[in-house]
């Protein structure tokens, strides 16, 4: 499942592979850093960049891409994870969690490995169904992190002018963020 090492372990690896390929195919130079934008619900996958990051891949933003469950969207923006909102199912199923579990392990390691601030979060989570995280944790958030959300329409539209631009289906997941992307440039542009 997506909370277990085994499945983050080869996830670290598709990031250098990635890398690997752009640097192989001359679309950057070796230390360039480069955004990744990572369809998630659970954080596993973009957890993975950031460990990858951790590692050495030079990675410069990790643009976390959510559906209308946009919890996490809301938390990298803000600080506070709140899972009481309505729970919507999606044409992008993987990512309809309202409860990101492999967040906690960005959270320890990021708050310096401190186990009872964590653990106090997610006792708040568990407790009150939400929590507000420190300002030290929130600035290294805000440095690797940027998040935004992608709705149900907007998840179609994508998908027609991806096709429409390069003869290619792109499954739900992926539309999310291609979609995010978009707003990504957008908004730094």
């Amino acid at each position: 499942n997506s909370i277990n090492w085994g499945r983050l372990v080869p996830q670290i690896v598709y990031y250098f592979s990635a890398y690997a390929d752009l640097l192989a195919a001359g679309e950057i130079i070796a230390g360039e850093k480069i955004n990744f934008a990572v369809p998630t619900g659970n954080f596993g996958n973009i957890l993975a960049g950031w460990y990858a990051r951790e590692m050495g891949l030079p990675v410069g933003k990790l643009i976390c891409a959510s559906n209308e469950n946009n919890v996490l969207t809301e938390f990298i923006n803000s600080g506070m994870y709140d899972r009481k909102r309505d729970f919507k199912k999606t044409i992008s199923p993987s990512m309809d969690i309202l409860i990101s579990s492999n967040l906690e392990r960005l959270l320890y390691e990021l708050s310096g490995h401190d186990g009872n601030k964590v653990l106090e979060w997610m006792t708040m989570l568990k407790n009150e169904g939400r929590y507000t995280v420190d300002v030290e944790v929130m600035q290294r958030v805000s440095e690797m992190f940027w998040g935004s959300y992608t709705t149900e329409t907007e998840t179609i539209e994508t998908i027609k002018d991806v096709y429409n631009d390069y003869g290619y289906v792109v499954d739900p997941h992926t539309a999310v963020a291609v979609d995010v992307y978009d707003k990504y440039v957008i908004s730094t542009g």
